[in-house]
């Protein structure tokens, strides 16, 4: 039986796990899960269910970075009661579990030693290397998604703030707005008071959205049909004041859309809009390395994460390029994995594709 690594590019790159998916493997369960974009739910590899398409897949050593990445647990075959066989994969579920019994107060590293009997620098080394992020980062991401779980459930803000274990008003929104896109009030009511609009039209990869603010570009997704590209826009934010007509941003828009439209057919290798999203200091270092990269070449995540500074968060670095709300203005569709194969793409591997070789392809062109 293949062990699985605790080095995250391993996991991600290793084909074997999609080939345990496909035959449904019972003896992989517990080993890794395997999540869906297109449904957001997460699964062991012997679930009955349907197979996705392997664009839409992606793989986690544990349940919880698969909910840590904004997945859930699959009510058919429960990915969260299969028993794993790796030390340190069960190592880091048990902090996991300690942390999200003790929600109400966070948990130091020195109590977090003395509960999984490991010195704290093994303890924080692990997690690390296995989450892509350290157990502090984990404890308040699963806060402020209990806090986005109890307002979308219709409870106050403020009661959503001290049930989610936030002492005060102050901790939530220093830690909270950066990742919700708004304050935590807006967001408490579906994004009530935001001011959105959007258009649509056809390219040679299928439809292309375009959504603004009055302060710039809000989104720019691709997709296969109209009604999908609007799902998700209004999804997330209910309440926004999301329309494809406003006489005071339609303007802009509609010369935005003409220079992502451009870019899309070639006569334009850059797309320099104003953007209005939002996002943490990690994922801008990202997104601003990611635009330095040449239009008909590409780079590896391990790249990526080196220019950056970090040579060791390209699980982070694959997150932040899943995190990019706008398609083709911060080119995440440029980075790929170490072994030269394409990596996720949130807007279709097809698209990816095609991007990669119409950029290269003219590159070419203009050296000949």
């Amino acid at each position: 039986m293949l062990q699985i690594s605790t080095n995250v590019a391993a996991i991600m790159n290793n084909p074997e796990l999609w080939q345990a998916v496909l035959s449904r493997d019972a003896s992989r369960d517990g080993s890794f899960v395997f999540a869906v974009r297109s449904t957001g739910i997460y699964c062991r590899p012997s679930c009955p269910a349907r197979r996705p398409r392997r664009e839409q897949v992606s793989f986690f050593q544990l349940p919880e970075a698969a909910e840590q990445a904004g997945f859930r647990a699959c009510r058919r075959c429960h990915p969260r009661r299969a028993e794993g066989t790796d030390p340190q994969i069960e190592l880091v579920r048990r902090i996991c579990h300690a942390i999200d019994e003790h929600d109400e107060e966070p948990l130091t590293l020195k109590t977090l030693s003395t509960e999984t009997g490991v010195s704290a620098h093994h303890l924080q080394r692990t997690f690390k290397n296995v989450m892509g992020i350290t157990p502090r980062q984990y404890a308040e991401s699963r806060r402020l998604d209990q806090f986005k779980t109890k307002v979308k459930s219709g409870a106050s803000v403020t009661d959503a703030m001290y049930d989610a274990g936030y002492g005060s008003s102050r901790g939530l929104y220093e830690k909270s707005s950066a990742r919700l896109g708004m304050t935590p009030a807006t967001y408490g009511r579906g994004g009530q008071g935001m001011r959105i609009i959007y258009t649509i039209a056809g390219c040679p990869l299928g439809r292309v959205l375009v959504a603004a603010t009055e302060r710039g570009v809000c989104s720019v997704a691709l997709g296969d049909s109209d009604s999908e590209l609007t799902t998700s826009l209004f999804a997330e934010y209910p309440n926004a004041s999301i329309d494809s007509r406003d006489t005071v941003i339609s303007p802009s828009l509609n010369l935005w859309l003409s220079k992502v439209l451009d870019h899309i057919s070639g006569k334009s290798p850059r797309i320099d809009l104003p953007l209005d999203i939002q996002a943490t200091a990690f994922q801008w270092r990202v997104w601003e390395e990611l635009q330095r990269i040449p239009s008909g070449t590409t780079r590896s995540y391990q790249e990526i994460a080196k220019a950056i500074g970090k040579p060791k968060a390209v699980r982070a670095v694959a997150g932040a390029c899943a995190g990019n709300h706008v398609a083709l203005v911060i080119p995440c569709h440029r980075v790929i994995r170490e072994n030269k194969g394409l990596g996720g793409y949130r807007w279709g591997l097809d698209r990816k594709r095609n991007l990669l070789e119409r950029e290269q392809q003219r590159k070419k062109a203009a050296t000949d």
